[in-house]
């Protein structure tokens, strides 16, 4: 019932470990749990996350390498990841013997972020194998991890690295012996992506389109160093994305053959994981309510959820604006999926999920100041392109609490959705009496029971007669009374503001020398300001 996600180690090293990462010091036990990416920073401890891969990122020499070992299983990692080449004699082989941890070597010309990325999406591809419990997929292999073991077979068949790819050239999974290739077919796997300039060199010679209109393999000439043939994956009508293949000359009948069934698996794979997509996302919307939510329920969700061993903030992030806005749905969508993306760079067991128009993400975190640091950080990227705001709440020692941080974070947005305050990020704490003056506001409109009285009466008597007698009252109680400048900061002299306060007490029928009634008048002036 509350079946953990779970990676495996030999997983990494089957799908990555020809191309990218190779065991250079320690025992590798494919059986290995792996649960998360760290990266590595001197001046910054990162919360433990055990089973985790560290990514020495500008680690070099044995001594460092070795100190990295001795750091991550203090963190209860299970390997490290260092730039090639590693000298794995002494210290290194040393530390990974005491402490079990695995050193990974990196090979050169591969980018820190391409390995995360490859990474994290491996790990996300076998939660979403097992996220669901043992039904979830029908008991079958995590869907990423078929299109690797296809993406070797099919290699194996045809003699050639082979990349399945989506429609817009982003990779979905590679075989082994990618080195066999030139460097625009590594640099597709390194970036996981087709380069732009290659994608425009295949359209101008009509690639696609002849990929796209046909159903044999296509083979495709003068783009790259070597070689390729491609055939499209579909399921019925649609193009669900292609296979290419780096080959030396034109497959035979056989071979062709081979690549054209290997496109029918492929659809069912892509099927499987477009479908499983959309079902991870509503099942991790579930579980982050029932979180959110608290009740009997909430302990297990959080777990599943891998949220129980650290404490936590709620971020709610909402989109501004009209709501009829044709493009403020859409908007709310990128920006959602920008969070989500910015907090699992932060901490990798960050839950997200869109809930009633609000983005809500559960981040494991040591402070409340952290997390409005990382939503700070998180709109100072975004800048104007989307009028976004988030409120941030307490710090959540237990899942328990994570309810109440919801409801702090929701009340902390309410007031920054409102217009009233010029912060596009805060805790409750940091706008705690705009949040009470929010709430009596809407209670008050929601029962329209605001009872008669001196302001009442003054906005009333200046709608008759075209007077500014509530301004001025704002600007003196504003100021403390302090008549010259209250008088500067509605542009008249002073000796006619005094006039207009005498009036206006005659007016509202308001004792001004009453602390009661100044605070009444003040709260009333809060809850409705003037309009400017």
């Amino acid at each position: 019932m509350t079946e953990q996600p779970r990676a495996v180690l030999g997983r990494i090293l089957d799908d990555l470990g020809s191309t990218l990462i190779d065991v250079v010091a320690g025992k590798a036990d494919p059986s290995t749990t792996v649960t998360g990416v760290l990266i590595q920073d001197p001046l910054d401890e990162p919360a433990g996350l055990p089973g985790s891969v560290v990514l020495g990122v500008g680690v070099y020499g044995a001594g460092a390498v070795a100190a990295l070992v001795e750091r991550a299983a203090g963190l209860g990692a299970v390997a490290v990841v260092v730039r090639s080449p590693v000298p794995v004699a002494g210290p290194v082989a040393e530390a990974a013997d005491r402490t079990g941890v695995t050193v990974l070597g990196l090979t050169p010309g591969a980018s820190w972020a391409q390995v995360a990325a490859l990474l994290r999406s491996l790990l996300a591809t076998d939660e979403l194998g097992t996220v669901g419990g043992p039904d979830a997929t029908g008991g079958a292999e995590p869907l990423a991890g078929d299109l690797f073991a296809l993406a070797n077979a099919t290699a194996a068949l045809l003699d050639g690295p082979v990349t399945v790819e989506d429609r817009g050239g982003r990779v979905l999974a590679f075989s082994s012996r990618q080195d066999e290739g030139d460097d625009a077919r590594i640099a597709t796997v390194l970036d996981r992506q087709v380069p732009a300039e290659n994608l425009r060199a295949l359209e101008r010679r009509g690639a696609f389109r002849a990929l796209y209109r046909k159903e044999e393999p296509v083979y495709v000439t003068g783009v790259s160093d070597k070689p390729r043939v491609a055939t499209a994956v579909r399921a019925g009508g649609e193009i669900l994305g292609s296979i290419w293949v780096v080959v030396d000359g034109p497959l035979g009948e056989d071979r062709t053959q081979a690549l054209q069934e290997a496109a029918k698996v492929a659809a069912l794979h892509l099927l499987r994981h477009r479908a499983g997509e959309d079902a991870e996302r509503r099942l991790r919307a579930d579980l982050l309510a029932t979180v959110l939510e608290g009740g009997p329920h909430a302990p297990q969700a959080a777990a599943r959820l891998g949220l129980s061993a650290q404490p936590a903030c709620v971020l709610a992030l909402r989109v501004t604006g009209e709501p009829s806005a044709p493009d403020r749905v859409a908007a709310g969508h990128r920006v959602a999926e920008a969070l989500a993306l910015h907090l699992a760079a932060i901490h990798p067991r960050t839950a997200t999920a869109s809930l009633g128009g609000v983005t809500y993400a559960v981040l494991p975190t040591r402070s409340d100041e952290d997390a409005l640091r990382a939503a700070e950080a998180f709109l100072g990227r975004v800048g104007d392109r989307v009028p976004a705001v988030i409120g941030v709440g307490r710090l959540a020692v237990r899942p328990a609490d994570l309810r109440r941080s919801r409801a702090d974070a929701d009340r902390a947005l309410r007031v920054l959705g409102s217009g009233r305050s010029r912060r596009r990020s805060a805790r409750l704490k940091d706008v705690h009496a705009a949040s009470l003056l929010e709430e009596l506001r809407e209670r008050l409109a929601a029962e329209d029971d605001i009872p008669d009285g001196p302001v009442v009466r003054l906005r009333a008597y200046d709608a008759r007669h075209h007077t500014a007698l509530t301004d001025t009252l704002d600007a003196w109680l504003d100021t403390f009374g302090d008549v010259p400048a209250a008088a500067a900061a509605v542009h008249v002299h002073p000796n006619t503001f005094r006039y207009r306060l005498k009036r206006l007490a005659e007016v509202a029928g308001i004792d001004l020398d009453d602390p009661e009634a100044r605070f009444e008048a003040m709260l009333h002036l809060r809850l409705d300001p003037p309009h400017p």
